[in-house]
């Protein structure tokens, strides 16, 4: 019952409702009938007096704890503000004579951990003066497993252990982090590990050589010159270009790119990423780039053109060369070098494979297929199980090898005895796995776009040195003609290949390196 009820009905009680004379006179009754209207007036009168003040009362009361509300707001914020405020201070004044590498990743065992370790080698041979600093998410990484590992995995050997920061917030720039939204949660989660990197060691030089390009206003804000190498960029153009199109990619999923309504939204996600992506690209000081296409789109994105160069990614190439290009294994072996992620297209080489033995002549020795690759995650060992599972769907599981996680000298050994080497990535920014097949003497079937396309499988002194396909039919054609081949034409184009790859030399990395750098470490 409510509080005007309950009034009502008390006041009425006591007022109108007790036992009146059974014959009452008409004046007591004209009186009672007064009493009675004006006890309702007056609780009307009392209930609306109730709902009127109560607002006045708590009018102030509520102002009050807004006011309180926003202070400690303010307050909060101004906190952190000058908290920020002092680590960058301390960070700025306190630099250490060093450079910073900021590779979350140590054991990802690709072309951009070979990289790392060249840069490490040729600042150390540049400034000795400086220490080199890993920022690395792997806890069990050390200064003397790290020079082992650069050795043992890609032959190089570094002239001092490099000094180790190890990083606890890796999981802020893993895709599983972020179902949706993938990039730019990656790119803000890379800001949060790199506020943990710099507030436990602030180096004069901040080297990114992973591609978390919004670390750089960070590193800037910490009194850093900003140095990169850019492998590919995190947007692309043709990446928009897709979208547009609405066509299905490992980076653009089905249910997307069928759906006009949400090819729109993402669209719209792309251009505004894109935009974001420029900015904080143009904080580097210098901005090196692996190929001609990667250049091409950091230039377009970023707007520094004077501040980008052009440096070819360190290939072993003078180890490979000096094996023998006549010496090769029987039965042929078709060798893919690469990481088990998705964007490396496996599942095309394979069923390329299987479609090329189906349509093998009779008198032509039956190859056999090597992948060979390293797994950072739980996800690229499941990739690796599928593709296991694969061929035995497509019956080719006894042509097929799998090796994971491979030693250097294992990896000689393989490419050493390859007549092909296959790699499938569209838009691969450049493609050390191709030089690597090139240096070797194994063929290239290289994906027909960017880095392969425009800067490793072009003709050297008039031949051939390769195949460019896209489609699992183009591929399988490729894989037909250099198995029919004869010796003398397979020796041919695989000595005008190994004569390509030489452009492509670990000398030439540390000789194009140091010239960029050279100009960014003299200015302190």
């Amino acid at each position: 019952m409510s509080l005007t009820r309950r009034i009502i009905h008390t006041n009425l009680g006591r007022s109108c409702c007790h036992p009146q004379p059974a014959n009452p006179e008409p004046a007591q009754t004209v009186q009672l009938d007064r009493r009675c209207i004006q006890v309702f007036v007056s609780t009307l009168s009392y209930q609306a007096s109730v709902n009127f003040c109560f607002p006045l009362l708590l009018k102030p009361f509520n102002m009050w704890i807004l006011t309180a509300i926003r202070i400690l707001l303010v307050s909060a914020l101004m906190s952190l503000t000058a908290h920020v405020y002092l680590l960058l201070s301390i960070g700025r004044s306190n630099k250490n004579k060093a450079v910073g590498f900021f590779h979350p990743y140590t054991n990802d065992g690709g072309g951009g951990e070979r990289v790392l370790w060249c840069a490490v080698k040729a600042v150390q041979e540049e400034r000795p003066d400086l220490d080199c600093v890993i920022y690395t998410g792997d806890h069990d990484a050390s200064p003397d497993s790290l020079l082992r590992r650069a050795v043992d995995r890609f032959g190089v050997n570094l002239i001092s252990p490099p000094k180790v920061v190890h990083l606890h917030k890796r999981k802020w720039i893993e895709d599983k982090t972020y179902p949706r939204f993938t990039m730019i949660g990656q790119s803000l989660g890379s800001i949060y590990l790199a506020w943990e990197a710099l507030t436990k060691f602030v180096p004069l030089y901040y080297m990114d050589t992973s591609g978390y390009a919004f670390t750089y206003p960070l590193a800037r804000l910490f009194g850093c010159k900003v140095i990169c190498y850019t492998h590919y960029p995190t947007i692309s153009l043709d990446m928009l270009s897709r979208v547009h199109s609405q066509s299905s990619m490992y980076n653009n999923d089905a249910l997307v790119a069928n759906s006009v309504l949400l090819s729109r939204f993402k669209l719209v996600y792309y251009t505004i990423f894109s935009w974001m992506y420029g900015f904080v690209g143009s904080c580097a000081n210098l901005a090196m780039v692996n190929s001609s296409w990667t250049h091409s789109h950091i230039e377009k994105l970023w707007g520094i053109p004077d501040r980008i160069k052009r440096v070819y990614p360190p290939c072993d190439t003078t180890g490979l060369q000096a094996l023998p290009l006549e010496t090769k294994a029987t039965p042929p072996v078709i060798i893919s070098v690469a990481q088990f992620r998705p964007e490396k297209a496996h599942t095309l080489q394979l069923q390329a494979f299987a479609l090329s033995i189906s349509k093998l002549d009779s008198d032509v020795i039956r190859p056999k297929l090597q992948f060979v690759g390293s797994c950072r995650n739980d996800a690229d060992e499941a990739r690796l199980q599928n593709l296991k599972d694969l061929a035995f769907e497509l019956k080719v599981e006894d042509d097929v090898e799998f090796h994971k996680n491979v030693t250097y000298r294992e990896l000689v050994k393989l490419l050493g005895d390859a007549t092909a080497g296959i790699h499938s990535m569209i838009d691969e920014h450049f493609g050390i796995s191709v030089v690597e097949y090139m240096a070797a003497g194994a063929i290239p079937i290289a994906h027909n776009s960017a880095g392969p396309k425009m800067d490793i499988v072009l003709p050297e002194e008039g031949k051939e040195t390769g195949f460019l396909a896209q489609t699992v039919e183009e591929y399988a054609d490729a894989i037909l003609k250099i198995l029919r081949m004869s010796e003398s034409e397979r020796h041919e184009m695989a000595a005008a290949a190994r004569r390509r790859a030489s452009s492509f030399s670990e000398q030439r990395f540390y000789d194009d390196f140091k010239a960029a750098i050279i100009p960014i470490l003299n200015q302190s």
